[in-house]
């Protein structure tokens, strides 16, 4: 989709065109699932922030500035649910190794460090640090979590991060260098 057309799906979805934010929803809800997945690593958690993410996209839709572009808006009100989410339920996920198996397909790569086709044994030994990984992450404090979640799986700048997360500049980048710390202390272990 062109940006021309997604401020045309936009402003018709402002109009009250359901179908409209629809196709926006449509184009964008496995990035919305993924981020969601990344913040809770349980699937059923992840399904009902990625609805509650796009209801509240559409309740808000008014209020989108349609110069920008739809997917950074989506992710960060996804992004923001989770957080408040986590944050409400002061409980640390636990992820299983069955969680981690019955993710299969759905689990987003994140560890696609090379471009070349990778030998059985690259592909157990990336499949294991992934998993490691995901673990670690969801070990971490919400806010640390969230930032791990804009800053290498959105690809987000630093003032992009601390305007999503409505936090300042210098508590972003704090946060993120504790939150690499602390993964890489929980990945050395």
């Amino acid at each position: 989709m062109t940006p021309d057309d997604e401020r045309e799906w936009v402003r018709r979805a402002k109009q009250g065109d359901t179908a409209a934010f629809g196709e926006l929803a449509r184009r964008q809800q496995t990035a919305v699932f993924n981020v969601a997945w990344r913040m809770f690593g349980r699937r059923e958690d992840a399904e009902d922030a990625a609805q509650e993410a796009f209801l509240r996209a559409y309740k808000a839709l008014d209020r989108f500035d349609d110069s920008r572009p739809f997917a950074p808006w989506v992710k960060r009100i996804t992004v923001n649910l989770c957080l408040n989410r986590l944050e409400a339920e002061k409980a640390r996920p636990q992820v299983s190794a069955a969680d981690m198996g019955a993710a299969g397909e759905d689990a987003p790569d994140m560890d696609a460090w090379r471009h070349e086709t990778p030998t059985p044994e690259q592909t157990m030994v990336r499949q294991e640090q992934s998993v490691k990984l995901r673990q670690a992450i969801l070990q971490l404090p919400p806010h640390y979590r969230a930032v791990i979640e804009c800053r290498h799986f959105q690809e987000m700048r630093y003032d992009e991060m601390a305007e999503a997360l409505a936090r300042p500049l210098s508590s972003i980048k704090s946060d993120l260098f504790r939150a690499r710390k602390m993964l890489k202390k929980m990945l050395e272990d």
